[in-house]
């Protein structure tokens, strides 16, 4: 086998060295459907055949939505890769007018859908844009099904036509432009070649544990996302199965029908999936409920390399007989490795987590570093509790003189779509301005300190990192969602919407006689005094000018359909302050 240099590459590599029976794997009518490493390149030919007879040529734009991940998302993207053209991936929860924007600045002509859903959206805002077809991958009334381009590519005679198109496609070509979520303005598109993401998913392998033939992965991250889509091509590239999640409210369900080893994550996940635990933990007897609280005790102490001494690791397999089995058991019970990217996380539940026999990998990247800087490993020491890891091969990272993060190396995306300013703004040389800050210790590890633009001042001229704050208070049940404000104001304040689920149970539990409606939650002088205490204790961490003074609680769920969060769960601070501009004039301007 040749050397991987373009994105079509990876599933012949796996192809030629594992050629497996199970490589993607999809839930259809209830039963996992397996496509084997073959069919899944006769299929991607298929579809290269059928877009050439559609007139697809080099550079032209095919856009792919999908509400889930599924062996079909991959398929299209080779097919499409394969011909020179670029795969534009568009997140299906934005609203119609976004769909729009995007489909035009990309320019795409062919657009690919999962279900009726995304396809309304679509169909909205299709007259506006240069789509001349849409196909769905769902059976849907008045949609051509993607099947149709099967019966249009299947004369193999035309397959020398696309290997001559394969063979004409350069590793420093584009191969898909990505339109980052942004938590201000319009989205931007991240041009990123196939040397970009191949030298980026080969250089970041060495990193994960040993995957193999036997290794099964759970895919449930937007693959319309660069991190869980340059896993996707490192995952075929290490010969294991991926089996894509039915959808995020599935994942427990479909972990234990698979039994997955591995599967990524982003903090937010984890955050709800702990919350869960310990709120099922309160309807245990008193003995048990003991002992569970007593495990997660242990588990938060949790150091790398036993670092503890014996006596704490004997007491670390006690709880993990008594307790920790339980939670493994309800992810399959065969899950020793999570990915975690996307945000910073508490180093709480990199810890328990951990203890739990879960080890947790975190990493730090961008989209426009396609997307891996850095993560963490295990073995060698590569694990430090509270970074990010050691940057991988062939990417270097050099820390400002303000503290901004600057990345060089071939990860590095070529620019951003039809916008030469907004490259030119955040490159310095071969270095990409990150607007992260952070530090490397002396052993070479790197740790998030904060974001620039969100670090502010105070009208007494004292700087505070609202994430450090955030990411605190976010341990406490009661709170699901936190945005520290003040700049240019007196004092530090927040924004908090209330963990509704997890209140709701504690107000039953407890007797206490107020109403269930998220209002009345909101406006109830028992949870204020009950958030205000966990703000108190957060406040004790933390230096006089950081500390919250005062907070507001708001009554809605914050979401992306509501434009509060990114498709990545990011806040989007600039819509949140607009949107609650009442609640912090309240604070600041009673």
């Amino acid at each position: 086998m040749k050397e991987i240099t373009r994105l079509f590459d990876f599933p012949y590599y796996q192809l030629e060295k594992y050629n497996l029976e199970a490589s993607l794997v999809t839930k259809s009518n209830g039963v996992w459907v397996k496509t084997s490493t073959k069919e899944y390149i006769d299929k991607a030919n298929t579809i290269s055949r059928a877009l050439l007879k559609l007139g697809v040529q080099k550079n032209d734009k095919i856009a792919v939505i999908s509400s889930t991940n599924r062996t079909e998302w991959n398929i299209m993207d080779i097919g499409i890769l394969q011909t020179g053209a670029q795969n534009i991936p568009i997140y299906p929860t934005i609203c119609a007018e976004d769909y729009e924007y995007v489909l035009n600045h990309s320019e795409s002509i062919f657009c690919f859908v999962s279900d009726e859903e995304v396809l309304k959206k679509v169909r909205k805002v299709q007259a506006n844009t240069q789509l001349k077809e849409v196909y769905s991958f769902n059976q849907i009334e008045g949609c051509k099904h993607y099947s149709e381009l099967f019966e249009l590519g299947k004369d193999e005679s035309t397959q020398k036509d696309v290997e001559t198109r394969k063979d004409a496609v350069l590793p420093s070509d584009l191969a898909t432009i990505i339109y980052t979520s942004g938590t201000t303005g319009k989205p931007k598109g991240v041009m990123l070649s196939h040397n970009n993401i191949t030298t980026n998913a080969l250089d970041a392998s060495s990193r994960l544990p040993n995957l193999g033939r036997d290794t099964r992965v759970l895919s449930f991250l937007p693959i319309c996302h660069i991190f869980e889509r340059v896993l996707i091509y490192l995952y075929q590239y290490a010969g294991t199965t991926i089996y894509f999640a039915e959808g995020i409210d599935k994942i427990g369900e479909n972990a234990k029908e698979i039994k997955p080893n591995l599967m990524s994550v982003v903090p937010r996940l984890l955050e709800k999936l702990f919350d869960k635990i310990m709120a099922k933990a309160e309807d245990l007897s008193a003995i048990k409920k003991a002992l569970f609280f007593w495990a997660v005790s242990v588990g938060e102490k949790w150091e790398p390399y036993s670092q503890n001494g014996w006596w704490y690791e004997f007491k670390l397999k006690i709880a993990n007989k008594l307790i920790f089995s339980k939670w493994r058991e309800a992810l399959g019970g065969e899950l020793h490795t999570m990915v975690s990217g996307s945000a910073a996380l508490q180093t709480r539940l990199t810890r328990v987590f951990s203890a739990a026999g879960m080890q947790i990998m975190q990493g730090y990247g961008l989209t426009v570093t396609s997307p891996v800087v850095s993560v963490e490993m295990y073995k060698d020491n590569h694990f430090k509790v509270g970074t990010v890891g050691k940057p991988i091969k062939n990417v270097e990272v050099k820390i400002a003189e303000d503290g901004e993060i600057l990345i060089k190396g071939p990860n590095v995306m070529m620019g951003y779509f039809k916008d030469p300013i907004k490259t030119a703004e955040v490159m310095s040389g071969d270095y990409f301005h990150t607007g992260d800050k952070g530090e490397i210790d002396p052993d070479g590890f790197l740790k998030i300190t904060g974001r620039k633009k969100e670090m502010f001042k105070t009208s007494g001229g004292k700087y505070v990192i609202p994430t450090l704050l955030e990411n605190e208070l976010k341990q406490s049940r009661f709170i699901e969602q936190i945005m520290v404000v003040g700049e240019g104001e007196k004092m530090p304040a927040a924004l908090i919407q209330p963990n509704f689920e997890y209140i709701k149970i504690w107000i039953e539990k407890e007797e206490i006689n107020i109403g269930n409606s998220n209002n009345e939650i909101a406006s109830s002088e028992e949870i204020i005094k009950a958030i205000q205490d966990r703000v108190n204790t957060c406040n004790q961490k933390f230096g006089k000018w950081e500390q919250i003074k005062r907070f507001e609680l708001t009554p809605e769920v914050w979401s992306i359909d509501a434009g509060h969060l990114t498709p990545t769960l990011k806040m989007k601070r600039d819509i949140i302050k607009a949107k609650y501009h009442t609640l912090i004039e309240k604070i600041y301007r009673p």
